[in-house]
């Protein structure tokens, strides 16, 4: 019986609780008597007997410094696992520091979270500034590449410039077109010189016309003050002031006539001028590019040169059909330039020979007449002076 029950005693087990420590399991009480008494009749024989057993149960038993927490469903990942004994150490710092293992370990695996949150603000950060660094190169390269290309491109126009003026490079002619090019130069610098001239006749007209004004006024003055000169005063006086009517009436229609003389000169054909020169820088470039294949084509035939000869007639390709676009623009814009100043010269002309000899003539009837055929409104007198209220 006695061996029996030492048996039953060995084999128990040795519960663990919350903190990893040993601790004794409520067995029935008949069983822990019987147990009481034979240590009680013979003490030490039970106690060697039963440390020999315990030792055996905790050989035999599971180590808890092995063991170990998995967190999350099965077949998760090793990153779960956490170890035991770092949370017995937990525990050990929770039992000096008066906290609870649980909220120890909560804080330890909170701790955890936030480094791994921080590198990945860390490294979200660092991805957007490599971002904006990448695109700044990349800019920078394209800036580079253009200037590049506008050297390479500028050195051999300057190339093909200095060959033509020395008579050592050929250049494309079309010689129908540059004469146009030519008469239209020569008749820009002609209107211009009309443009000058009716500019200052404009201005020396205006000044007589305010001066018939200020003589008109003072005869008018000395009519009032000399009786026995007062018709003769009067009759001056009337007569500067119908001149200076007709003299306004007739600066309105000269200035009309200046103002589309400058629309011709300084806008359409200017317009055409600005075209003309796209089509000579083009034509020097297409030169360029036309000689740079030529002599290429005349070296040797390897590989390198081939690709050469290749990329050049690519190039020469895109300037000819730069040069022959703005060739058929300029045609274009000389056509319409030539019917536009046609028109427009035509009915100014008109208009300035009826206003001077209408003036001349003295005829103030036909002088408004002209004014209403061409669709001129004159502003009244002092009208571009400012108000006295802009004045202030």
């Amino acid at each position: 019986m006695t061996d029996s029950i030492m048996s039953k005693a060995a084999t128990m087990e040795i519960p663990i609780n919350s903190n990893g420590d040993t601790g004794t399991l409520a067995e029935d009480d008949s069983l822990e008597q019987a147990a009481k008494l034979q240590w009680s009749l013979d003490e030490k024989v039970g106690s060697s007997r039963g440390t020999r057993d315990l030792q055996q149960v905790m050989v035999s038993g599971p180590n808890l410094n092995e063991t170990s927490i998995v967190s999350g469903g099965y077949g998760g990942t090793a990153e779960g696992i956490i170890p035991t004994s770092s949370i017995k150490d937990l525990r050990m710092k929770s039992r000096q520091s008066s906290v609870p293992p649980s909220t120890s370990v909560f804080c330890h695996i909170t701790s955890q979270s936030n480094e791994y949150q921080g590198s990945n603000m860390h490294h979200s950060s660092s991805s957007s500034s490599m971002t904006a660094e990448e695109v700044t190169r990349g800019v920078a390269v394209e800036k580079l590449e253009t200037m590049k290309k506008w050297g390479f491109n500028t050195y051999k126009c300057t190339k093909q410039m200095i060959s033509e003026r020395f008579g050592r490079g050929s250049r494309t002619v079309d010689l129908e077109l540059e004469a146009q090019i030519e008469v239209l130069r020569d008749t820009k610098k002609k209107y211009e010189c009309v443009l000058r001239l009716a500019r200052a006749l404009t201005n020396h007209f205006y000044n007589m016309v305010q001066t018939q004004h200020a003589l008109g006024d003072t005869f008018a003055d000395l009519s009032q003050k000399s009786p026995e000169l007062r018709d003769e005063f009067g009759y001056n006086a009337e007569t500067q002031k119908l001149l200076c009517k007709n003299g306004e009436t007739l600066l309105g229609a000269i200035n009309f006539f200046v103002s589309s003389i400058n629309t011709l000169v300084k806008k359409t054909m200017e317009d055409t001028l600005m075209t003309i020169k796209m089509y000579e820088n083009a034509r020097l470039e297409f030169d360029a590019y036309r000689s740079d294949l030529e002599e290429l084509s005349l070296g040797p035939r390897d590989a390198v040169a081939m690709a050469r000869i290749d990329a050049a007639q690519q190039q020469y390709q895109v300037q000819k059909d730069k040069y022959e676009r703005l060739r058929s623009d300029v045609i274009i814009k000389l056509k319409f330039l030539e019917e536009n100043k046609v028109k427009v010269m035509h009915k100014q002309l008109l208009l300035f020979h009826n206003a001077i000899s209408a003036y001349f003539a003295g005829n103030q009837q036909q002088l408004e007449q002209t004014l209403k055929q061409f669709n001129i409104k004159l502003k009244p007198p002092g009208a571009d002076k400012p108000s006295w209220l802009e004045e202030q």
